[in-house]
């Protein structure tokens, strides 16, 4: 056992591992760790990057004309306010040491593993800033953050945020940001979940970025349309921050397969209505099934995931997920704020949500 507890991964979507822990086929895992659309690859991204293979002998385009003018399109931007990146992750690694160049980075808590890991890269100096996760009498979930305490910062500091929120899901609200760009030296916003949100749920900053140039924003492509490994994400801030990101970086992170198929997604509104008409039901299925589950409070979600506080060890319940079904949750032991007490699970289709819920009730079965 105390092996298992030092190899595991520290993010989600590692089916390897997974599989060598369920004695099976890496094919074979329903993988509830990774929140990425179930639904994709869409048939338009498949068909791009086959058309395109005869592309492979040739270099990209350096400066990705043709995507930064897709996406300027679909923002209602000028290309300069966009550079493509080879995920949203790259794109990080930029910020982060922009970020780190300030007096204090103010991050708020739990947080994605890679912000970390971005910002010691630059021997960032990080101040946490966690939420609070509580338990109503009622027993009901809910996740609470006040802002008072980052707007008293000083000016020479920076800010990293997602929104909505992983792992909590937490949507964080328009005008409750736009004080804090008032405040913070940089203000780095990554979006990478915003468009699961229909659109007129989304909380987005995009449309002000022109008037803020103390504000950057990450997006992705990969977790929408399914196409994690394809490695594709963006960064929409000021040009001549962006100049000096392409200085920094190695040449040509964005390979030819990955613009054409998100050239083709961004037209594809058919498998971007299939995807909002198909979360809300989703989500609000698995979230109802999860808290008829005795020792499991599931924390309501605005994005394609569902953070969960279990009365048990979330490792343990890992490991027998995988065991006895096959199935891959998230524990959040690599988010020090919550520990061995919570999991987080991707929102997939009925029927797999429902051999989720099957799985769960056998597993726990064992601690009652």
């Amino acid at each position: 056992m105390q092996q298992f507890f030092r190899t595991q991964p520290g993010h989600g979507g590692n089916l390897t591992w997974a599989a060598s822990l369920a004695g099976c086929s890496p094919v074979d895992i329903l993988d509830f760790s990774a929140s990425i659309s179930p639904l994709g690859p869409p048939q338009s991204a498949i068909d791009a990057i086959q058309a395109h293979l005869i592309d492979l002998p040739h270099y990209p385009d350096p400066n990705y004309t043709s995507l930064k003018q897709a996406l300027a399109q679909l923002h209602h931007l000028s290309p300069e306010w966009i550079l493509p990146g080879n995920g949203s992750a790259e794109l990080l690694t930029w910020a982060s040491r922009e970020l780190a160049s300030l007096q204090t980075t103010h991050l708020i808590t739990p947080a994605f593993g890679d912000y970390l890991r971005a910002l010691k890269a630059f021997d960032a100096n990080v101040m946490r800033c966690p939420l609070q996760l509580e338990i109503a009498a009622d027993g009901a979930a809910q996740v609470q953050f006040s802002w008072r305490s980052v707007l008293t910062e000083s000016q020479q500091s920076g800010l990293l945020i997602n929104n909505p929120h992983n792992p909590t899901g937490k949507l964080f609200q328009v005008d409750d940001l736009l004080p804090l760009l008032e405040r913070f030296a940089l203000v780095v916003i990554d979006e990478a979940f915003m468009d699961f949100l229909l659109p007129e749920q989304q909380q987005s900053l995009i449309d002000r970025i022109t008037d803020f140039p103390n504000l950057v924003i990450l997006r992705s492509l990969t977790k929408f349309y399914s196409l994690a490994g394809l490695r594709l994400g963006y960064a929409i801030a000021h040009p001549d921050r962006l100049n000096h990101w392409q200085q920094w970086r190695d040449p040509w992170s964005v390979n030819v397969l990955a613009i054409a198929a998100a050239e083709a997604v961004l037209q594809d509104t058919e498998f971007q209505q299939q995807t909002w008409s198909w979360l809300p039901p989703a989500r609000q299925q698995l979230f109802e099934g999860l808290k008829t589950l005795p020792g499991l409070c599931p924390f309501p979600g605005s994005a394609n995931y569902l953070l969960v506080q279990a009365t048990v060890s979330t490792v343990e319940l890992q490991h027998r997920l995988l065991k006895q079904s096959q199935i891959l949750i998230r524990d959040c032991t690599s988010f020090p704020e919550l520990g061995d007490r919570f999991f987080r699970v991707a929102v997939r289709t009925g029927s797999d949500n429902e051999k989720l819920l099957r799985g769960l009730r056998k597993g726990m079965e064992f601690e009652q």
